[in-house]
């Protein structure tokens, strides 16, 4: 079947609106603009009977009072909070609630299309937004497979256009959840954001990350199981018809492209199942979103607060979920992998709600511990679970934590927020007194989580564990980042098995840590050190020094350190940021000490001969070096205050320590097991917008130890060999001379299909679904270079051929052969744009290294450029306004429009938009204000005719064309077609309009055939007049038929443009 310019509407929309059908929601209808202030609030988008109807039936002491509450919502939204306001109505239940999260079926779902989020003249037109009791709480964007760049584009357009955009603020507060689908697998490179795929996100102020949606699926069955188990309903007919017809997109109907998009397990299809299927998307709202509020001190001593919106990551909803699942099946204690980055604090803090609630359900109250081993530890717990709104208690002694755990109460302040206990139970490890608690309060529940589970403790004289036995109901949750060894997973035989498990290798994937690269030091380094270490072996006998003595040298500390410095220095001169900071494991506190000691007078001696003078300063971290304070400054200097960029430590801050600006790690010595993957992956959070990597610098050589024992989490990173895309076998074109010998051309058919065979050339959807997951770029091309030969070669055969040689492509729909072409192009695109971003890094680092030492001059041209340059947003502004007018006219072929087009580009010809000086200027701007008042009449007057014709612009167009004719007929004196008055052309129009949408939707294969189809129009034509009394020569039934058939045909080519 002919494919072509298949669009996201075609292709994506109309089958995931139909999708939602099957999940169990209603279609609520198309709304228009006209509608506003009866069917629908428009400063908040808020549907008012259907609020007003639920709002009532939730609340039926406060009957009545809906449309107050809509007037305070509409308050709320106008807050610069990121919606936190109205987010706390939303969550709550008294005095009234909004929502009923606990009897699913006492809420409404609905649906729309393309509903227009417009303040002023500033708007946004989301595909799809779904209501819960009239709230617009989703939206949905969806874009064709391989759209030019894929989804990172449309998150540019969120972050840059309509987040900043304070008109936006009421839909972006009011939106919760917000979904993005090109409708295609995600792509294979981890370890970058990938291009295509699912991707959704949450409100924002200035940027929000587009996260990854991946259904749980532990035993990778073909269709994850939620996918495949889900009651579905039945497609309703009528509804689907309604759907497509409100669209304008009958034609589909029938289409196989269309069919196969109607697939449960279509990428789009599974993620809405995923996140909006009701009872998901109840659980998504209530407990996924945390507004994060923080404040730093800048360099410059200025006060920055940071005031976000977070929502989960999916594998943080899959652990709460099955936390709660197991729990509700008596497990009482087990143990989350999620790799390091993840989000564990993050995970901790979505748990105590939903825990909270769980118990509460069970008529039991919650309590909740967070345990660390660390000082710093509980620092950053602290601080973390503070910026998101819970009441933070600590225990520093003994006695203190035995106060609370004594207390048969959930909560120990008075606020009713929600409460968490940090410990550091690094203060208690070695207390062997027994713990003796009061008799248990048969309504109370404590949860120990046990961050960083991975180090372990002794069972014997440890206090954690006296803790756990004395508490035997306690729920005990593990969080580690690594895998349990044999040995440790025993001495936390307590815990029990694994109840969720989120892998390196997916975190990668999804973005969320990096790759990270080992870096061996330059071979004429190696020989320096290795030179020093001789000369330093040949002072004593080999058996009598030690190897302290001689990494503890200064002369190999000396050389170590011009290394390090000179490293850092280099690499942020490459990335161009500043920044980026660096660590340095050693071999021994000593070696530690004298590398600190020994940083500024190294850096000052490199500076003598250095164009760009460093300026690192570093930091030293030893448990002995000062006290408690002093390093959780320095620490503090380094993560957040940007002052130190450099730490040397040697056991410390090798495991939990996150700082996302740690780049490069310096491996002084070896490490093994968890220990090592523990420290290489403090490298591993993402920093910046274009920094993908985290860099391990090898002095030890770990490599052996590294291979072993993280060969499950670090692949070898993916390398670009570019393939020679123009050269001897790669041509385009193939066709040389008109015919060449039969056998041969035979023979080339014969390859051809042979490269061809294992693809769906029958069925478009399935052929751009088998070319979106190939990521070789050579088989992208061979696959290109196959469709061309066939083409050309039909061509040949097609003009000078005979029967046998056209036989020979039977099974070939040749008429989709470009469209085919076209999409294997868009897809080598998209291959290269990965590859382009790739090599952006090295690109980048060459320009900056080139431009160091260059210095730039500013002058100013004159005060009157200046008066028209900060003017020139404003003209800008307008040039822009007026594209946007042309491009959204519906109707080309109007005369008044052509005029107007034809003397805006004869103007811009001649004279170009550059004014010379104010005066050019302000005729510019007038003439851009006038073209935009006609522009806006024209496109006043289409709009009131897409009203009466159920927005179908093709009976627009017709209406008009006969409209002209009439009006040429009075000037001859002749009769009009149909009648001069608008209301009986629309009347007569709308009976055909219905009766030839019904035949198109019936079978719009009779699209394919034009001679058929234009007397299928004709037929109706006269059939519906005749109907109505409305007497009409052939002539006029002629010009009717012409024009209405060029619409439906020309609407076809564009959905099925054939070639």
């Amino acid at each position: 079947m002919p494919h072509s310019q298949y669009n996201e509407a075609t292709r994506v929309q109309m089958p995931a609106m139909v999708h939602l059908t099957r999940l169990g929601y209603r279609y609520f209808g198309k709304i228009y603009e006209d509608m506003a202030g009866v069917v629908y609030d428009p400063d908040t988008n808020i549907l008012i009977n259907e609020f007003c109807n639920k709002f009532d039936e939730l609340n039926p002491e406060h009957s009545g009072e809906g449309l107050s509450v809509l007037r305070q919502i509409r308050q709320e939204l106008d807050n610069d909070d990121i919606g936190e306001s109205f987010y706390k109505r939303l969550h709550s239940v008294s005095p009234v609630k909004l929502i009923d999260f606990e009897h699913l079926e006492k809420n409404s779902f609905c649906f729309t299309g393309e509903f227009t989020c417009r303040r002023d003249e500033d708007e946004f037109r989301p595909d799809i937004t779904l209501f819960i009791n009239g709230l617009p709480l989703v939206f949905i964007e969806v874009k064709k497979p391989n759209n030019i760049g894929g989804m990172v584009a449309e998150a540019e357009r969120m972050n840059r256009q309509r987040f900043p955009n304070k008109k936006f603020r009421r839909f972006i507060n009011i939106t919760q959840l917000m979904i993005f689908s090109n409708n295609m697998e995600y792509d294979a490179m981890g370890g970058i954001v990938p291009l295509q795929g699912v991707f959704y996100c949450t409100a924002s102020k200035k940027y929000a990350p587009f996260n990854c949606f991946r259904e749980e699926n532990p035993l990778n069955h073909p269709v994850a199981p939620y996918h495949n188990d889900y009651p579905y309903l039945p497609i309703d007919p009528i509804v689907e018809k309604k759907i497509l017809e409100e669209f304008n997109c009958q034609v589909i109907h029938t289409a196989s492209e269309y069919q196969t998009n109607l697939n449960i397990n279509t990428p789009t299809n599974r993620a809405l199942t995923s996140m909006c299927s009701p009872k998901r998307l109840l659980f998504i709202l209530k407990y996924a979103f945390a507004y994060y509020h923080k404040t730093r001190e800048k360099e410059d001593g200025t006060i920055e607060r940071i005031d976000q919106k977070h929502i989960m990551r999916y594998q943080q909803m899959f652990a709460a979920l099955k936390v709660r699942e197991k729990i509700s099946q008596g497990v009482t204690s087990g143990v989350i992998w999620h790799t390091q980055g993840s989000g564990k604090t993050a995970l901790s803090y979505h748990l105590n709600y939903v825990l909270t609630d769980y118990y509460a359900s069970t008529k039991k109250v919650a309590k909740f511990y967070f345990i660390v081993d660390r000082l710093d530890l509980l620092k950053q717990a602290r601080e973390e679970f503070e910026a998101r709104g819970l009441i933070v208690k600590t225990a520093n002694s003994r006695d203190e934590l035995m106060n609370q755990f004594r207390e048969n109460q959930s909560l120990e302040g008075n606020t009713g927020a929600n409460e968490i206990t940090v410990v550091n139970i690094q203060r208690f490890k070695e207390d062997n007194e027994k713990i003796t608690l009061p008799p248990y309060a048969t309504n109370l529940q404590r949860i120990l989580i046990i961050d960083e589970a991975h180090r372990g403790y002794r069972p014997e004289g440890s206090f954690l564990m006296n803790l756990v036995n004395a508490d035997r109901n306690a729920v005990k949750l593990a969080l580690t980042g690594t895998p349990l060894l044999k040995e440790e997973r025993e001495s936390w035989r307590v815990f029990g098995t694994y109840i969720h498990t989120y892998y390196y290798d997916k975190s990668v994937q999804d973005g969320y840590t990096l790759k990270i690269i080992r870096e061996d030091i330059e071979t004429s380094y190696r020989e320096k050190l290795e030179q020093i270490y001789h000369s330093l072996e040949t002072l004593v006998q080999k058996k009598e020094i030690k190897k302290a003595q001689i990494i503890e040298h200064d002369n190999y500390i000396d050389e170590l350190l011009r290394y390090v410095i000179t490293d850092l220095n280099k690499f942020r001169t490459i990335r161009g940021d500043n920044s980026l900071g660096g660590m340095i494991i050693c071999e021994t506190s000593e070696q530690a000490r004298k590398l600190f000691a020994h940083f500024d007078g190294i850096q000052m001696e490199l500076n003598q001969d250095a164009s760009n003078p460093s300026h690192l300063k570093a930091g030293l971290i030893l448990y002995d070096s000062d006290d408690k304070e002093i390093r959780g400054q320095i620490i503090d200097d380094f993560k957040i205050n940007n002052t130190i960029d450099i730490l040397i430590v040697f056991n410390m801050l090798l495991t939990g320590f996150d700082a996302p600006r740690l780049k490069r790690l310096y491996f002084g010595r070896k490490l093994k097991d968890h220990n090592l993957l523990q420290a290489i992956t403090r490298v591993n959070r993402p920093y910046g917008k274009d920094m993908r990597y985290g860099y391990i610098i090898d002095f030890a050589d770990i490599k052996q130890n590294f291979e072993e024992t993280n060969a499950a989490y670090l692949a070898e990173l993916n390398k670009y060999n570019d393939p020679n895309e123009v050269g001897h076998g790669n041509e385009i074109s193939i066709v040389t001379q008109v015919l060449e010998d039969r056998n041969a051309l035979k023979n080339r058919i014969q390859e051809a299909r042979q490269i061809l065979f294992d693809y769906s050339l029958d069925n478009a959807e399935v052929f751009n679904t088998e070319i979106s997951t190939i990521e070789d770029k050579q088989k992208l091309l061979d696959l290109r270079k196959a469709l061309v030969e066939v083409r050309d070669c039909f061509n040949m055969i097609r003009t000078f051929g005979d029967k046998e040689l056209i036989d020979s492509f039977s099974g070939y729909q040749i008429e989709n052969i470009k469209d085919y072409i076209s999409n294997v192009q868009l897809r080598i695109k998209s291959v290269n744009q990965r590859e382009a971003i790739e090599r952006g890094d090295e690109i980048a680092g060459m320009l900056n290294e080139a431009m160091q030492d260059i210095e730039f001059n500013f002058s100013k041209i004159g005060e009157e450029e200046l008066r028209i340059v900060a003017g020139g947003e404003e003209l800008q502004n307008k040039f822009q306004a007026v594209t946007r007018k042309f491009a959204e006219n519906v109707d080309p072929e109007d005369p008044v429009f052509i005029t107007l087009k034809e003397a805006y580009l004869e103007r811009f010809k001649e004279h170009g938009f550059q004014p010379a000086n104010i005066d050019e200027y302000n005729d510019y701007s007038r003439f851009f204000d006038e073209v935009l008042r006609k522009l806006e009449d024209i496109q006043t007057k289409n709009n009131a005719l897409m009203r009466r014709y159920n927005h179908d612009a093709k009976f627009v167009r017709v209406h008009k064309r006969i409209r002209e004719e009439n009006a040429r007929r009075q000037v001859e004196r002749t009769k009009p077609i149909v009648s001069l008055y608008d209301e009986s052309i629309v009347q007569a129009l709308m009976k055909i309009k219905n009766s030839v949408d019904q035949k198109v939707y019936d079978r719009n294969d009779i699209l394919k055939k034009d001679a058929y189809f234009e007397q299928t129009v004709m037929t109706e034509i006269k059939s519906q007049m005749d109907q109505m009394g409305m007497a009409s020569s052939r002539e006029d039934r002629t010009f009717i038929q012409g024009r209405i058939t060029k619409q439906y045909l020309n609407q076809y080519n564009e959905t099925y443009l054939v070639s």
